[in-house]
């Protein structure tokens, strides 16, 4: 039973060590943040869903920060993950709401175009 104990005891002890261990996530912080930078020069501000997915990345970012801080690394790494996800998802989302906008202007200079054709 003793035995038992100074297995488990063991066995904790290098778990906590190796989450100590881990490598500050800076690689993933740097590009989850040129992700939330791209999504901004795109125009995340103008689409409503592009905007709430860059503030869950943001959120996420300043959370993983606060983790780093506090030595837990490797659950850093996983919340960057998650915020490049977001970042990227906002992204794609402003650069579909910026390719609407511009066929429906398209889309209206033809029906202008038309309109004076007489057609």
């Amino acid at each position: 039973m003793r035995l038992a104990w100074s297995f488990t005891a063991l066995a904790l002890s290098a778990s906590v060590g190796c989450g100590s261990s881990f490598p500050e996530p800076k690689e993933a912080q740097i590009q989850t943040e040129s992700a939330v930078r791209g999504a901004q020069e795109v125009g995340a501000d103008k689409d409503p869903q592009a905007t709430l997915h860059l503030k869950f990345a943001m959120d996420q970012i300043a959370e993983a920060k606060n983790l780093i801080a506090s030595g837990d690394n490797h659950r850093a790494e996983m919340v960057l993950m998650r915020a490049k996800s977001d970042a990227e998802l906002a992204l794609m989302q402003a650069k579909a709401h910026s390719e609407k906008a511009d066929a429906e202007k398209a889309q209206a200079e033809v029906a202008d175009m038309r309109r004076k054709l007489g057609k």
